[in-house]
């Protein structure tokens, strides 16, 4: 059972094995869950869901920001 994998920054995709739960693939890959999203078929996974034979995942890393500078900028 294969998955396969679409990774960002860079692109690239890579197969793995299935049948198993988001968070295995992740720490598998190197990475950790808190940094990431995971998205199937446009659908937000959490950790604990599974993924399964011939489906395709994708992992975007965590993009934040914006609201640090605002305080910043917002004291004396």
């Amino acid at each position: 059972m294969i998955v396969r994998v679409r990774l960002r920054n860079p692109d690239r995709e890579i197969e793995v094995a299935g049948d198993r739960k988001v968070h295995d693939v992740l720490i598998e890959l190197g990475i950790d869950p808190d940094t990431v999203l995971v998205i199937r078929d446009r659908e937000l996974l959490t950790r604990h869901d599974r993924v399964g034979e011939d489906e395709l995942i994708e992992i975007r890393p965590v993009i934040s920001g914006g609201a640090g500078a605002a305080v910043r900028g917002g004291r004396s």
